[in-house]
């Protein structure tokens, strides 16, 4: 089981690159939900959120698990929490769109989603830093990219109605 959470935590050994595996499986995780959302037509909401809500929960388990395999308290290959906080904006753009409520063209609210969902990831503002520094653990690793997922949604609704 100590494998399949290692990569799980790893997504699939994106952690394992030596150049910006964060960075890169946010990049990845956008653009596997843009293929399915507009190019595979993939738009079941209520599916997105479950599958986000239990991957979710399994993370910690997973992340509990395969950290003893790294040296660091937050190891750089774990790198399921980017997936979880890159999709949360994407998740809340399927739900934009089904309600007409996104004015400029899909593929900027992406490119904006990875934009800011990095930049609260790598600056972590408060409490994005919260969780960081005060969690040095399985929990932290996960919840501070909850948070930058969190602000980048807020940042993607806001937009979603100034343009």
């Amino acid at each position: 089981m100590k494998k399949i959470n290692v990569l799980i935590s790893t997504f699939f050994g994106y952690g394992y690159l030596t150049k910006m595996p964060g960075t890169v499986t946010s990049f990845v995780t956008s653009v596997f939900i843009y293929i399915a959302y507009e190019y595979l037509e993939y738009t079941d909401l209520k599916f997105s959120v479950i599958f986000f809500i239990l991957l979710f929960f399994y993370s910690f388990y997973a992340v509990k698990d395969a950290e003893s395999e790294f040296k660091d308290k937050d190891p750089r290959q774990i790198v399921i929490d980017e997936v979880l906080g890159q999709s949360m904006p994407l998740i809340l753009l399927l739900y934009l769109k089904q309600n007409n409520e996104l004015n400029l063209q899909i593929e900027i609210y992406y490119i904006l989603s990875f934009v800011f969902f990095r930049i609260f990831d790598i600056f972590k503002p408060f409490p994005v830093s919260y969780f960081d520094k005060n969690f040095k653990n399985y929990f932290g690793i996960i919840m501070d990219d909850i948070m930058a997922g969190l602000y980048s949604m807020l940042l993607i609704y806001i937009i979603s109605f100034k343009f």
